[in-house]
């Protein structure tokens, strides 16, 4: 029987689930594949800690080059995260001719592209399935199961921390530091949260998903970028009664002519969902991705988004796909990025002035006589229609809270609107602008 021999980089929570399956699920691997997928080695720095496995038969060191340049090792397994060292790690392993799995979302969005040219100029494989939607098998039904659509769209709640957050705000009434600090103690957040708070996560993602979609390059540094940290409870209650529910989103749209893709849009926000939509029922630390083609029309993948056992599970799937083909070559395989590699296109992204849709505007202008007079004319000015308007009760400062809802307009046009806005004395410069997006399933 054809063995497949693995190496491990990390053996933290994902790590340790990963090596769980590949031991534990040894049989039912062999099974499925008519071949063996043997873990031979792992590498952590801390390799005292007991992670209730035997690990008798696997080689375990400190030093990871002990395994991306080992001769007994067909595939390397990356799971240490962040750019650097991983990036040098993944770059050896493919130089010594072995194929890659990672869940390192940072390190495809990053330095996928000049991975996947070395990954194709070696003859071998590199797989990421983990990176996007832990568990859920995303990338593989936009690579393979979409490949006859042209992608009209991508959704996606991709980071189950801020989803967390968001849900226990509207479902308890609570503000964003307490629950963000319960999500901290309940291990949802990390101490320092802004790499998922502020969207970064939710950005990595997004870019390998557009360029998956539209067969682009990936362009992580020109996603659009937002966080959740300026959400309040009231603005979740208010969305609620105008018939909507506040998510980060991860947006990516194609923009052309004559079905020919010229530009990408691509954008990370808080954002005002219909209330009864599949997307809006996403709740905790649940994600959810929506492709929709021209043929197959909306497709919804929804699951478990992070943890040991749904992002294990994916970063296994790519290790049973690479050895399916193995020895007979990785040309069997879809290309990773969904399109030859030589027909990708260096796609320029849609400037955030041109990005057209719905907002919501929360204000605190003085109660005083005129004021809402004074902002609904300035928006007719740059031709912004109101959908709803809603002036909450005054608070302690003499200052009110005014909720508004457009219909569709540029974001350079309503940006040019509140700059004039603020500018009013009766208007506090602190506007909460949130966009709306009712194509959702």
């Amino acid at each position: 029987m054809t063995e497949i021999r693995v190496g491990l980089l990390g053996l933290g929570t994902i790590g340790t689930g990963v090596a769980r399956i590949l031991i534990e699920q040894q049989v039912l691997i062999s099974r499925r594949l008519g071949k063996q997928v043997r873990l031979v080695a792992a590498a952590d720095r801390d390799l005292s800690r007991d992670r209730g496995l035997d690990f008798t038969g696997v080689r375990l060191t400190d030093d990871a080059n002990d395994i991306v340049t080992a001769d007994d090792i067909d595939l390397v397994v990356e799971l240490i995260g962040g750019y650097e060292p991983a990036r040098t790690f993944v770059s050896t392993a493919l130089e010594h001719g072995k194929h890659v799995v990672t869940a390192n979302k940072a390190l495809v969005a990053k330095h996928g592209e000049e991975l996947f040219p070395l990954a194709a100029e070696k003859c071998v494989a590199i797989g990421f399935e983990a990176a996007v939607g832990g568990g859920i098998p995303c990338l593989k039904a936009l690579r393979e199961g979409c490949a006859a659509n042209a992608v009209e769209s991508v959704y996606g709640i991709l980071n189950g921390t801020c989803n967390f957050i968001l849900t226990k705000m509207e479902n308890e009434g609570a503000d964003y530091a307490d629950v963000l600090k319960e999500a901290q103690e309940l291990g949802y957040a990390e101490a320092d949260p802004t790499f998922d708070v502020e969207g970064i996560d939710t950005s990595h993602k997004l870019s390998i998903l557009a360029a998956m979609a539209f067969g682009s390059k990936i362009r992580f540094d020109e996603v659009f970028t937002e966080g959740i940290s300026k959400i309040t409870a009231d603005d979740i209650e208010s969305a609620a009664e105008l018939g909507y529910r506040i998510k980060l989103l991860g947006i990516a749209k194609p923009h052309g002519t004559d079905g020919n893709v010229e530009r990408v849009e691509m954008r990370v926000h808080p954002t005002l969902v219909p209330a009864n939509s599949q997307m809006a029922q996403v709740s905790d630390s649940y994600n959810a991705v929506q492709v929709s083609g021209d043929f197959v029309e909306h497709t919804m993948y929804f699951g478990r988004g992070a943890g040991e056992r749904p992002t294990a599970s994916a970063v296994v799937a790519d290790i049973m796909d690479i050895a399916r083909v193995v020895p007979d070559g990785v040309k069997h395989l879809a290309p990773p990025m969904g399109f030859v590699e030589s027909e990708r296109r260096d796609l320029e992204t849609l400037p955030v002035a041109d990005i057209e849709c719905e907002y919501y505007l929360r204000l605190m202008v003085q109660d005083q006589p005129g004021v809402i007079a004074s902002v609904t004319s300035i928006l007719a000015d740059h031709r912004i229609s109101l959908e709803a308007m809603s002036q909450k009760e005054r608070s302690e400062a003499n200052s009110v809270p005014v909720i508004m809802l457009t219909h569709e307009t540029s974001e350079g046009n309503l940006q040019a609107a509140i700059s004039r806005i603020i500018g009013l004395q009766a208007v506090e410069e602190d506007v909460l602008i949130l966009r709306k997006e009712s194509a959702v399933a």
